[in-house]
């Protein structure tokens, strides 16, 4: 089955803990909290590693690519939809929806990249597609 038509998605939250991630995402820039400490890039973005406790994180651009954990097709909702798990290739996992792509094809260890999705009224958010 293929997602021909896209689900309506509501423009996000934002909060000064996360605004630096939103603006970017508006100019088309997927930025990633990284401690200076340990070096681990972590996900959701937040100012506290959630590794060695450090304060000390950046923004750094991420690569906008991943590979697929795990997945689920929501095929009884009005416009059928695929959330996922994707491991980016920083290291990080993050929950997202993938899109323009055939449901049928999906598969765990699947490449993908990254790709902006427009939202009601607000920034877009990343989702992602097979390579």
């Amino acid at each position: 089955m293929s997602a021909a038509k896209q689900r309506k998605i509501p423009a996000p939250t934002t909060n000064p803990e996360t605004q630096p991630f939103w603006d970017a995402a508006a100019q088309g820039k997927f930025l990633l909290r990284t401690c200076t400490e340990c070096r681990k890039a972590h996900w959701y973005p937040r100012a506290i590693c959630p590794f060695c406790f450090s304060a000390k994180t950046e923004w750094v651009e991420g690569s906008g690519k991943g590979k697929i954990y795990t997945y689920s097709v929501m095929r009884r909702a009005p416009e059928p939809y695929a959330i996922a798990y994707v491991t980016l290739a920083e290291g990080p996992t993050m929950m997202t929806n993938l899109v323009q792509c055939d449901f049928d094809a999906l598969r765990v260890g699947q490449e993908v990249e990254l790709v902006w999705t427009p939202t009601e009224g607000g920034p877009p958010v990343p989702t992602f597609t097979p390579t």
